[in-house]
């Protein structure tokens, strides 16, 4: 079976960045499972894994456009030190859950100087370029169930 609009697809892989890096593997665990079509995984390797079936091997490079997006100056914000109240030691790389406007939104310390914090809301990789070395697993078909609720149930999945 080919991964096409509703069918489930299992897939171990590697994920690295422009320099080789590795910044995400399956390696030693379950391959990752998602509903293709359903937007669970980003969008240039969703497309990317379109007809392909299991067993194949394929290497995928997907722009930030495609990935995480491009870096939105906006949300890098200075905020007072004084808005971590709680935390003795507020240090680049730490992350918080910042309450805004829209909603909930992950933010990351990108620098402290003195008594300013510089924030970031970006996804840790827009702007970047993702490799993906990917090897599908299993495809199979989406129970009606899965296609309804949007994403996939039982091992990999979610239960309920």
């Amino acid at each position: 079976m080919q991964i096409a609009q509703n069918s489930v697809v299992a897939f171990h892989y590697t994920l690295t960045n422009d320099e080789g890096e590795v910044l995400d593997s399956s390696e030693g665990r379950e391959p990752l499972t998602y509903l293709h079509g359903s937007g669970n995984i980003i969008p240039g390797l969703e497309k990317e894994l379109e007809g392909h079936a299991s067993g194949e091997k394929l290497n995928v490079k997907v722009t930030p456009e495609e990935g995480y997006g491009e870096v939105q100056e906006q949300l890098m914000q200075e905020v007072p030190r004084d808005a971590f109240q709680g935390v003795e030691s507020v240090e680049p790389g730490m992350q918080f859950q910042a309450q805004t406007q829209g909603g909930p939104l992950m933010v990351t310390v990108k620098k402290v100087e003195g008594d300013t914090v510089v924030v970031d809301g970006n996804h840790p990789l827009a702007g970047q370029h993702l490799n993906f070395d990917v090897e599908i697993a299993e495809v199979r078909e989406a129970s009606a169930e899965e296609v309804e609720h949007g994403h996939v149930h039982g091992e990999g999945g979610e239960e309920h």
